[in-house]
């Protein structure tokens, strides 16, 4: 019985296991924007990579929102603001770009609240100008003194929006006593409502150990990006979760990137989900924007070499081993996932058929995989 137990989840498993990995990208790299001479947080980067998206110095008050277009991948020259969207109020918030395939645009603004509640806005926007602009109403809004739509992503189709419910009652740090994700469908052009289910699909990704916010989703709804920050520390920490399909339960969350005292943010993502855009302070304590790359080689896919990898003893209580046909004693650097596609372990050069020390695994079953130059050879095993 325990044997076709472990089978039926092996067989469950392998079927998944590709979707299940979780991304990861490579060293952060300045982004440069000529002409700008003040500090750049939240960016949003259009669909077709030529405009970038971003707000002043969000600390309280007199936040604008700008945009610069692009020269290269992380070189782009400084426009202006993103006209329609400035408030000439005192201590006016304007920030949180976000726009879909349409041209819809949609950002948080604190003009007229609480007199008017639904903070979040719309309208359309065209060559630097957004036009008919209007509250977001729907039941996603929390209309209660305190409670804001504190960030929003729209997905590319423009159907999905990805919001933020933040409550703030001078809690520390200045930072919101609560945060948490929500996901509302698009009812008309200035309306979503909850989904029934937001709440299961984004189970493990709010957490009340944590404020969550920051969201932005993939083109095909299966990665998640946000931050968090650990509640009574100012500590924040840019996540993915993913899922194989957008009816299942995003993953628990993977930390891409962290830097304590330097306040990485806001990650969005490319249409091509090959680049990442985040802010995060310099040495000078000035908020500047920063790109990685994906790492294409770990956004492992079923490639044909499954066969070529023995696992050994499999299933096991302590230690594996492997053979790959094609490497004979040839060394590979070896990594191991969870089957939620967390890193469990990772060993640099690991040679065929050196034991490999898996007894502090929980039960149940793993992705192994080794590089060996250009090439992925995976398999899966058990641990009993």
């Amino acid at each position: 019985m325990k044997k076709l137990y472990f089978l039926f989840y092996y067989l469950l498993f392998s079927f998944y296991l590709s979707a299940q990995i979780y991304p990861s990208f490579g060293p952060e790299i300045k982004v440069t924007i000529n002409g700008l001479t003040f500090d750049a947080m939240e960016p949003f980067i259009s669909s077709d990579e030529n405009t970038l998206f971003f707000n002043s110095l969000n600390s309280g008050g007199n936040t604008n929102l700008y945009y610069a277009t692009r020269i290269n991948d992380s070189i782009f020259n400084y426009v202006g603001l993103v006209g329609g969207t400035f408030d000439s109020s005192p201590s006016h918030l304007d920030a949180v770009a976000s726009l879909d395939s349409s041209n819809t645009f949609f950002w948080v603004s604190l003009r007229n609240y609480p007199t008017v509640f639904e903070n979040l806005k719309r309208g359309i926007y065209f060559s630097g100008n957004v036009n008919n602009i209007s509250p977001v109403y729907g039941n996603f809004n929390i209309y209660t003194p305190g409670w804001l739509i504190m960030d929003a992503a729209i997905n590319p189709q423009g159907n999905l929006l990805y919001y933020c419910n933040a409550y703030f009652n001078s809690c520390a740090f200045g930072m919101p006593c609560d945060a948490r994700l929500g996901i509302a469908q698009k009812v008309n052009d200035s309306t979503f409502n909850k989904l029934i289910n937001t709440d299961a699909l984004l189970s493990n990704v709010n957490n009340t150990n944590y404020i969550v916010y920051a969201p932005q989703v993939t083109t095909d709804g299966l990665e998640l990006y946000f931050t968090r920050i650990l509640k009574t520390t100012v500590n924040s920490e840019i996540c993915v979760s993913v899922r194989s399909a957008i009816v299942d339960t995003f993953s628990i969350p993977q930390v891409i990137h962290s830097n304590l005292g330097f306040v990485p943010e806001a990650a969005t993502i490319t249409t091509n989900k090959q680049k990442i855009y985040y802010h995060q302070k310099n040495s000078t304590s000035t908020f500047e924007i920063y790109l990685r790359y994906r790492n294409l080689i770990t956004d492992i896919e079923n490639i044909e070499l499954k066969n070529e990898v023995v696992i050994y003893p499999n299933p096991s209580h302590t230690n594996i081993s492997f053979n790959v046909n094609s490497l004979k004693e040839e060394a590979g650097d070896v990594e191991i996932y969870s089957s939620i596609g967390k890193l469990v372990f990772s060993n640099k050069s690991t040679k065929c058929n050196s034991p490999i020390d898996v007894s502090f695994l929980a039960k149940g079953i793993y992705i192994i995989t080794i590089k060996n130059k250009n090439k992925i050879y995976k398999n899966t095993f058990i641990k009993e």
